[in-house]
């Protein structure tokens, strides 16, 4: 009887093993091809703001780009939109643009975020969190800098200061 027990554990072990390896061997072959990498061309997506204007993210070659990942209930988000509120107007003329994806709240709680604090840069809708995985944000906020050419050039997590945005900024001026 022992042998059958010790037969049946070490059968379920190897197939665990199996398993284990298999998944690894699979996440390096068939890994996403849209994996954020610094360096590489950044994920290209389409959002829509709230009133229905549908923005693409290869539209903006050329341009630096601030991509900020947020959520109204999150304190260090609401702590950093006034900053880049502030900063939109004389980057958006050197070239910047500032969008910033909302992590699949209602139009109701976004619209009374936007009115809150006057924000001017696009606030875009990320339904079903599709662009908040594709990039792989797991902590809120989230900013990925993009250069003129589409390249992910740094990923910055947890909140920024007024300096440390203006820092990114200045970092992707075309």
């Amino acid at each position: 009887m022992k042998k059958k027990y010790r037969f049946v554990f070490r059968s379920v072990i190897l197939l665990l093993l199996l398993l284990a390896v298999g998944y690894t061997l699979y996440q390096n072959v068939f890994a996403k091809e849209n994996e954020v990498i610094l360096g590489k061309e950044a994920p290209n997506f389409v959002a829509q703001d709230l009133e229905g204007n549908t923005f693409t993210l290869s539209n903006y070659k050329g341009k630096g780009i601030l991509l900020n990942f947020w959520a109204s209930w999150c304190e260090p988000c609401e702590r950093e939109m006034p900053y880049m509120n502030e900063l939109y107007e004389t980057y958006h003329e050197k070239g910047v643009e500032i969008l910033a994806l909302n992590a699949d709240e209602t139009p109701l709680v976004i619209d009374a975020f936007i009115q809150k604090y006057d924000l001017k840069f696009p606030i875009l809708q990320d339904k079903g969190q599709k662009i908040l995985r594709l990039y792989n944000v797991q902590p809120l906020p989230t900013t990925v800098l993009i250069n003129k050419d589409g390249q992910v050039v740094q990923v910055v997590t947890g909140t920024q200061t007024k300096q440390d945005i203006e820092e990114l900024l200045q970092e992707i001026i075309p």
